[in-house]
């Protein structure tokens, strides 16, 4: 049975951030799905199993934070990354109480990200993440 193509979803409440997102991770192999803002990647996270969640940390209607959060309930065993120009000002408890493996710094190096998302993704798989979850058969 061949194994499924990974599905990240990518939040931004910013078209263009979301259209250099995926268009650095277009070439991975990877299922994209976007989201412009925090409600909207609840909603897709409802409808389907997500192996990965990159979010902006500053969005209307609720920081990235408080989305990884949620996705950590809605999706435990899905990689979870933060993107954010102010990185200083996150608190490392509050990281990790989201379960975020990765913070990415804007402007973000391309293959930097490539690779953080491919290693979070890996040890994921071998902690049995990707499981199906909603929506999936």
């Amino acid at each position: 049975m061949p194994e499924r193509t990974r599905c990240v979803l990518l939040v931004d409440d910013e078209a263009r951030i979301l259209s250099a997102l995926r268009r650095v991770l277009r070439r991975e192999g990877f299922e994209i799905v976007t989201a412009e803002s925090a409600a909207e990647a609840l909603r897709v996270m409802d409808e389907r199993c997500v192996d990965a969640v990159v979010s902006d940390q500053k969005m209307p209607g609720g920081s990235g934070l408080e989305l990884l959060a949620e996705a950590s309930r809605r999706h435990p065993r899905a990689a979870r990354m933060l993107i954010t120009g102010l990185a200083q000002e996150i608190p490392r408890a509050e990281l990790e109480a989201a379960g975020v493996c990765a913070l990415i710094t804007k402007p973000w190096d391309d293959e930097r990200l490539r690779a953080t998302l491919r290693r979070a993704l890996a040890m994921g798989s071998a902690e049995g993440r990707g499981s199906p979850g909603p929506g999936s058969s």
